[in-house]
């Protein structure tokens, strides 16, 4: 499973999800749907949010095995 920190990341910035979708290319819905864990983005659209808030995919997105 793959767990992230978008949300924080957009409230440390004062960003909403349609703000963080424009800046991606992306739909807000999508924005959303990744918040809560019911989508998982292509490695472009992971390393786009990165970008976004300068810095690494790994520092938003974490990979968790739930059957540990």
């Amino acid at each position: 499973m793959i767990k992230n920190k978008i949300k924080e990341f957009r409230a440390r910035e004062n960003m909403k999800q349609e703000d963080l979708a424009k800046l991606v290319g992306v739909r807000r819905e999508t924005i959303g749907n990744l918040e809560k864990g019911r989508y998982n983005p292509s490695l472009v659209l992971a390393w786009n949010i990165a970008n976004v808030f300068r810095v690494t995919i790994e520092e938003i997105f974490t990979v968790t095995d739930d059957s540990l």
